[in-house]
């Protein structure tokens, strides 16, 4: 049931951009055919869904890639406090775009045995969605610390908040607190469900709180 639920579900999200791609298609070689303002817009809005649907399948293959490889444990050394620099490094310029400050705070290295290229998906999906959907606090913490033989990664925003009936759901592939606002800000509703197949890979536990009007707290727990 699951998997039919989530090739329909698959199957709905790629049709919504194909069928919009479709419809400016018949439009520029009908109506729009001498129109080049017309076509200029409608081209417009076809790369925005054409790459709508290319985030979707990166989603979807790299969804796919982890859940194989789930069972086994990666074998590196991974420095949490340098990957959480990386990722605030590289999401700056979204942040300098939303008004938004992006704070790192870190106890020092914290070594895991780990995939970078995963734990930086990992870190850099929560950041992304703490900047598309918290950014009105103006701030987003990254807070790292030891504790005990475990390293805590928070993502802390301090926006809206999520109403409590959808915390449990917001690791399933494709739930979405609204959908309107996940699409028209870029999102697939695969994000949650790849952070938390990757933290059940590096032997880990995420943990969600969230109050409204108070923010978000997104927490990794990884074995030092």
């Amino acid at each position: 049931r699951m998997r039919a639920d989530f090739v329909a579900n698959a199957s709905h999200e790629l049709r919504t951009p194909l069928t919009a791609l479709t419809g400016f298609l018949e439009t520029i070689l009908g109506a729009a055919r001498n129109d080049e303002k017309a076509q200029a817009r409608f081209l417009g809005l076809m790369r925005s869904q054409a790459e709508r649907m290319r985030r979707l399948i990166d989603d979807l293959l790299s969804l796919s890639r982890i859940e194989m490889n789930e069972h086994v444990r990666p074998q590196g050394e991974v420095d949490l406090a340098q990957v959480a620099a990386h990722v605030r490094d590289v999401l700056s310029g979204m942040a300098r775009e939303l008004d938004c400050e992006v704070t790192l705070t870190s106890d020092g290295p914290l070594t895991v045995t780990g995939s970078r290229d995963e734990l930086v998906q990992v870190i850099q999906n929560l950041a992304e969605n703490a900047l598309k959907y918290g950014s009105s606090g103006k701030r987003v913490d990254i807070i790292l610390r030891a504790d005990g033989d475990v390293a805590e990664l928070t993502v802390r925003d301090h926006g809206p908040g999520i109403a409590a009936e959808h915390l449990p759901r917001l690791t399933e592939r494709f739930y979405r607190v609204n959908v309107q606002e996940s699409r028209a800000r870029g999102g697939t509703g695969l994000g949650l469900a790849i952070v938390k197949h990757i933290v059940n890979r590096h032997r880990g536990r995420l943990s969600i709180t969230s109050e409204l009007g108070k923010g978000s707290e997104f927490s990794i727990r990884i074995p030092l």
